[in-house]
């Protein structure tokens, strides 16, 4: 009976021993602390499986009107508990930019580019180095642009900020003229323009600018008391058009807004390798709702000004956002980059060539000439891949292409808000894939019955 007793305190003593050893390894070795990972795992693997019929997406914070369960998004001109139903006779939307078409890769990648926040992450203001810039993103950055070759950041300086709409207006701030404000500085771009140019201008009404219309007015008629702020957008928003500046002299700073300089919207012919250049990562990876942007400056001065802008608007960029960015950008450098930017060229591509072939036999509406160039990340001659198509109504009667368009159920961008005539309407091509299909499907009718 003794040696029973032993035998038995012998074995609950060494599984108490083995418990002990094993909670404590959990507790150090951070079993307990990876639980709360798997928890948020499970919670947005559960919300993903719902199934939209392809049509739309369900998200964490998209909650069902008082069940609290997450629901379905519908894409446009879907609808339904999980979007299975088309809506005939809905209006396209082909006027917002957003940057829906990387879509499908993202879902493929959806484990290397998850993110998982904990409430501890990153709470104060700053950084350790008490910047509100995270060193590792920008080394990324860097990386990223020698990758491409799509920009020189040697000798730069870097900022961030919440996309490239609020660098725009921080680099207009730092580069004006505040010593005299009978003279504001005069901002310029060439026709067709990206709206926010002028909007954003006018909107802040700052005595030390003034948005002054069409560059070319200026080129030969160049007022001596006044400094001058060119805008100068590569590829061109909306015409896909390589840029360079047209004004040239002292009184001249130029903003390069490079927005779309990168391999799957058009072929790099080599860096950009200019003073002042914005750049988004809403173009580069489609994120347009994380709203983060960057801006290389070689100016010390104009650098510290627009620091000082962001760190007054907003106090930098969140961390979260910053912390999202790289994850991104490291599945994006995957393979040298050859990977998203491949699939994101071949998509736009297809969509360039598919409204290419039907207005090729229309009379009534074109579309911008675009060349086949060299593009050095490729290394090989590259079709066309634009994010816009820039259409014209070539009728004399059709003065306003935009109602035109409407008529078809299809919603553009009326050509006058780029400074051009109205003949023009700028068409989304970025967009999801059931936005493209149904805008190719208008187009195609209206051209049948321009036939007819």
């Amino acid at each position: 009976m003794t040696k029973v007793r032993s035998i038995t305190y012998t074995f609950f003593l060494i599984c108490s021993i083995t418990l002990n050893v094993l909670m404590i390894s959990l507790y150090f070795g951070g079993g307990w602390e990876q639980r709360w990972t798997k928890l948020a795992a499970e919670e947005a693997e559960n919300v993903a499986s719902i199934s939209c019929s392809g049509h739309g997406r369900a998200f964490l914070d998209s909650l069902g009107a008082g069940t609290g369960d997450p629901i379905c998004e519908c894409n446009a001109c879907f609808k339904g508990s999980d979007c299975a139903e088309f809506v005939p006779d809905c209006v396209v939307d082909a006027d917002s930019g957003d940057p829906m078409f990387l879509e499908p890769f993202w879902l493929k990648h959806a484990a290397s580019s998850a993110v998982v926040v904990p409430g501890w992450h990153r709470m104060s203001y700053e950084f350790n180095d008490c910047s509100l810039i995270s060193k590792e993103l920008k080394m990324l950055i860097r990386k990223l642009h020698a990758t491409v070759g799509n920009a020189n950041t040697d000798g730069r300086y870097m900022i961030f900020g919440s996309g490239a709409t609020q660098l725009l207006n921080a680099a207009v701030h730092s580069l004006s003229s505040h010593d005299d404000p009978s003279s504001p500085s005069r901002i310029v771009a060439s026709v067709p323009y990206y709206p926010v140019y002028k909007e954003q201008t006018q909107f802040f009404q700052s005595n030390n600018y003034k948005f002054s219309g069409e560059t070319s007015m200026w080129k030969d008629n160049m007022d001596s008391l006044s400094n001058y702020i060119e805008f100068v957008t590569s590829p061109n928003n909306p015409d896909g058009q390589l840029k360079k500046a047209v004004l040239q002299g002292p009184s001249v700073k130029t903003i390069h807004d490079l927005a779309y300089f990168w391999p799957h919207f058009t072929p790099i012919p080599a860096p950009a390798d200019e003073d002042l250049m914005v750049f988004t990562i809403s173009k580069l990876t489609g994120h347009a709702g994380s709203r983060f942007g960057w801006a290389l400056i070689k100016n010390e001065a104009v650098y510290q000004r627009m620091l000082a802008y962001m760190s007054l608007s907003t106090h930098g960029v969140p961390r979260e956002t910053q912390l999202r960015v790289l994850k991104l950008l490291k599945v994006v450098l995957e393979e040298k980059g050859r990977e998203m930017f491949e699939f994101g060229y071949e998509a736009m591509r297809n969509r360039w060539k598919k409204l290419s072939k039907i207005l090729s036999i229309s009379k009534r509406f074109s579309l911008q000439d675009l060349e086949h160039q060299n593009c050095s990340f490729s290394k090989r001659f590259r079709a066309p891949s634009p994010a816009f198509a820039w259409l014209k109504c070539e009728n004399e009667e059709d003065k306003n292409c935009f109602e035109v368009l409407k008529t078809s159920n299809i919603i553009g961008r009326e050509g006058s808000l780029f400074g051009a005539e109205s003949r023009f309407v700028r068409l989304s091509l970025v967009k999801s894939q059931d936005d493209f299909d149904l805008l190719l499907r208008r187009m195609e009718t209206l051209v049948v019955l321009e036939e007819k």
